[in-house]
């Protein structure tokens, strides 16, 4: 939260993969930093045998449907990660797996990219690119499926929660045919500004979201200071004020009605 305010960052969300625990860590930092914290979370929905992450917005985090269902996830996300691990040992490359575990019981969401670093600690590849070029990525001999609830199921429970949903960097799924079927199901905005979104894509989100009537939201995809990831700093992308300004609208409109 310090980080974020001398970045020059007034409002932010933490929105994790399926679970709320650095919301609920932050929330007394962020007071005492001046920042304005939004209760946020990352959702991965499963539709047409593929991921869609559908962010959640001044979500209330004690929600007990959103905690049932994120224990829910968490536990399958563990059970793909051991299905994974038979995998990989089969392919005479074991690894530890004490520190996935350990995350997995401090209520840490875990996943192909601790399995990315598991092999690259155990010296079977060279960087986590190579862990999941080879082993990881859709079409590798150690990758299994997700099982998870459809997309219009999610944005439902982000509803009941108190939020409003948002569908993550749509730029990179590349299914935009999706789009009118969601805004339907009640999805509440698109995140058109993102790290990996270039101005084009982004005019294209907004456009798009603008069509459908939905708001518009932003992200950076900041992971931490690590250059494993994109966005290594705080502040490089932001959302304008006037975006969020409706975010916060649509969302006192929908709690209003509710």
């Amino acid at each position: 939260m310090e980080k974020a305010r001398a970045a020059g960052l007034s409002v932010i969300s933490i929105t994790d993969h399926d679970t709320t625990v650095g919301v609920d860590a932050a929330r007394a930092a962020a007071r005492e930093a001046g920042v304005e914290l939004v209760p946020g979370i990352e959702v991965t929905a499963v539709d047409e045998g593929r991921d869609t992450h559908i962010l959640g917005y001044f979500i209330e985090t004690a929600s007990p449907p959103l905690q049932s269902f994120l224990e829910q996830q968490r536990a399958d996300r563990l059970r793909r990660v051991d299905e994974m691990l038979e995998r990989l040992s089969a392919l005479g490359c074991p690894v530890d797996v004490g520190e996935i575990l350990e995350e997995a019981r401090r209520g840490r969401s875990v996943g192909r990219p601790h399995l990315a670093d598991a092999l690259l600690k155990a010296g079977h590849v060279r960087t986590r690119e190579e862990a999941f070029d080879r082993f990881l990525a859709a079409t590798r001999p150690a990758y299994v499926a997700r099982v998870g609830a459809p997309a219009a199921a999610v944005i439902g429970l982000i509803h009941e929660a108190g939020g409003i949903a948002s569908l993550a960097h749509p730029g990179l799924e590349g299914r935009d045919h999706r789009l009118p079927s969601l805004a339907a199901n009640g999805l509440d905005a698109i995140e058109a500004t993102h790290s990996d979104h270039d101005k084009r894509t982004e005019a294209k989100y907004r456009r798009l979201a603008a069509e459908l009537g939905l708001a518009v939201s932003g992200g950076s995809d900041f992971h931490g200071e690590s250059a494993r990831h994109r966005v290594a700093q705080l502040g490089v992308v932001t959302l304008p004020a006037d975006d969020f300004d409706r975010l916060r609208a649509r969302h006192r409109h929908a709690t209003h009605h509710d």
